[in-house]
């Protein structure tokens, strides 16, 4: 199994995840936020963050150095856009949170992007 392959690997043991929190963002009521629906929150960004982790260090291990602390870099901003919207959820501001989760499925989607051009089979040539 290549680099590539355990990415696409872990990328879509979150889709499950993914999905989840669009339903709890595309939930227009601007209620109060349930107990369960926090949990949740915070479930499907751990999640997603752990595998997200896990292929970082795959496309790390295939990058060179400066690659990989570009990865970090990412890393670091989608686990702060993921404590936002769990804040976001623990404050039970709706408005707020949908805003945090947009940005936390923006961030998810380039830095899938970022670990496939970087341990994808072409990387290192021309384009």
């Amino acid at each position: 199994m290549t680099t590539a392959d355990k990415i696409e690997d872990h990328q879509a043991r979150c889709q499950p995840y993914m999905l989840r929190l669009r339903m709890i963002a595309l939930d227009e009521t601007d209620i109060a936020l349930t107990w369960q629906a926090v949990t949740e929150v915070v479930q499907a960004t751990g999640a997603i963050l752990a595998e997200a982790e896990a292929a970082g260090t795959d496309a790390r291990a295939a990058a060179g150095p400066g690659a990989a602390t570009f990865l970090s870099v990412r890393l670091t901003r989608l686990a702060a856009a993921a404590n936002e919207a769990i804040a976001a959820a623990g404050e039970g501001d709706s408005g707020l949170l949908r805003r945090h989760l947009h940005r936390f499925e923006v961030l998810t989607s380039a830095i899938w992007t970022v670990q496939q051009a970087v341990s994808g089979p072409d990387r290192g040539r021309p384009r």
